[in-house]
């Protein structure tokens, strides 16, 4: 067992437990899921404590252990320093207000980039609602399960190469994205793709992919990577966001999004999260669309519900 206390970088406050059925609150707060180093299982536990947040990692050996804790570390944001990004944006007329009210947002990340990667597929295309659904089905029928039987972690990439098409449409994907995601759980699971440190090559190798755009691997980059620069532009919320903010009086187009977030540079995924959760009210979307730590945004809207911003054929089902 391995326990040590963490302080995050500026204000921070515990994220919610997610609705993918990965990460569970216990009734005294603490927050708690199971991981995978390699085969070996590992239990993580994080809770608040004097001004810290304390880690509990569990495992067979100290070096799971200590892999485990760089997992948890990444997944709940304790190392996550987002003060430049503050100090810099602090008198932007957009984003100044809401980093006064919410300074302690951070996005949602997953503790593997193959999970942001998988629940991006499951996110094509359909409301938030139905995207989570798939994602628990997914995690119920092939996560792996701990020993005390109440936590289950996200399947890894061999987990779902390992499934037919047809079993992955059983938990509510369609046919092209059941394909799309097993192929991209094969490159996972092989040598020809490093998600967690080869990004670029990562992010082209899977470009070759049907079905598999931008937006995707900017879900992937933003939530499993943490690169914060980059904005899944193609996203309703972002779209509809953009229209509100430039003023255009429709939704705007995804190059009109990138456009609108060039400013931000190096933090531009940082600033949409920002906006988005300033500005939700505005857009009548709901909780969910914020992509904070809190819920996530919806993925593209189908083209029939974009006439003004056309889906881009590689995300195109």
């Amino acid at each position: 067992m391995l326990e040590l206390d963490v302080r995050p970088p500026g204000l921070y406050r515990l994220p919610s437990a997610g609705r993918d059925g990965t990460m569970r609150r216990r009734p005294d707060g603490a927050l708690e899921r199971l991981l995978h180093v390699g085969e070996e299982p590992v239990c993580a536990r994080a809770w608040a404590q004097s001004g810290a947040v304390r880690l509990r990692i569990e495992a067979s050996s100290r070096a799971a252990a200590e892999r485990g804790a760089e997992r948890m570390r990444f997944a709940l944001g304790l190392d996550h320093d987002l003060r430049a990004f503050q100090r810099r944006f602090a008198r932007e007329p957009l984003l100044g207000p809401v980093i006064r009210r919410r300074p302690w947002l951070r996005p949602w990340r997953t503790p593997a980039p193959f999970q942001a990667l998988a629940w991006a597929v499951c996110e094509q295309l359909i409301e938030f609602e139905r995207a989570t659904a798939i994602q628990r089905r997914l995690v119920w029928r092939y996560g792996r399960v701990s020993d005390c039987g109440q936590l289950r972690c996200a399947p890894s990439a061999r987990d779902v190469a390992d499934r037919a098409p047809a079993e992955l449409e059983a938990c509510g994907l369609t046919g092209t994205r059941a394909i799309a995601l097993r192929r991209v759980a094969r490159l996972a699971a092989g040598t020809r793709l490093d998600l967690d440190h080869r990004h670029e090559p990562a992010w082209r190798a899977l470009r070759t992919v049907s079905g598999i755009g931008s937006w995707t691997c900017e879900k992937l980059a933003f939530h499993g990577q943490g690169r914060d620069d980059q904005l899944p532009a193609g996203d309703l919320a972002y779209i509809k966001l953009v229209g509100h903010l430039a003023g255009l009086g429709r939704r705007a187009t995804e190059e009109e999004v990138r456009e609108f977030f060039v400013p931000y540079g190096e933090h531009a995924a940082l600033a949409g999260i920002y906006l988005l959760a300033g500005n939700l009210a505005s857009l009548s979307l709901p909780p969910a669309a914020s992509a904070g730590r809190h819920g996530r945004a919806r993925g593209p809207a189908p083209s029939a519900a974009r006439a003004t911003a056309p889906v881009p054929a590689a995300d195109r089902w």
